[in-house]
């Protein structure tokens, strides 16, 4: 079982930025993915950026790109997703996500993950 803690979400204006962090525990193997995705009121969930653990490659939604960024710090098994510029349309709930590995393969938004965590509300006013 892996256990997935999100925070740092709350209300901010528009061209604010927020950093969300998404802590891991339990039976952490050395080689997985960790995803944010976000679902808004009345919409399907999205994928927004995800990393690969080990290797530190990234891979974003295009709506993101160039505003967000996904990074990690191993000592804390806490990934981080830091959103600039915000908009109205980043409101959602954001929640991380983790894709156990058994061989390496490239982050991706696509693929099935394993464990969710419980999701931060992100308000951008406008």
């Amino acid at each position: 079982q892996v256990q997935l803690v999100e925070s740092g979400g709350g209300l901010v204006e528009t061209g604010n930025s927020l950093r969300l962090s998404c802590v891991a525990s339990g039976d952490i193997f050395a080689s997985y993915t960790l995803g944010w995705f976000r679902q808004a009121p009345g919409k399907e969930r999205e994928f927004v950026a995800a990393l690969n653990w080990r290797r530190g490659n990234t891979v974003y939604a295009d709506s993101v790109k160039g505003r967000f960024t996904i990074s990690r710090d191993a000592a804390k098994n806490t990934v981080y997703l830091q959103m600039n510029s915000l908009k109205p349309e980043d409101t959602a709930v954001y929640s991380c996500a983790v894709r156990i590995l058994q061989r390496y393969e490239p982050p991706s938004g696509n693929a099935v993950y394993d464990y969710w965590g419980q999701g931060t509300q992100v308000t951008v006013s406008s």
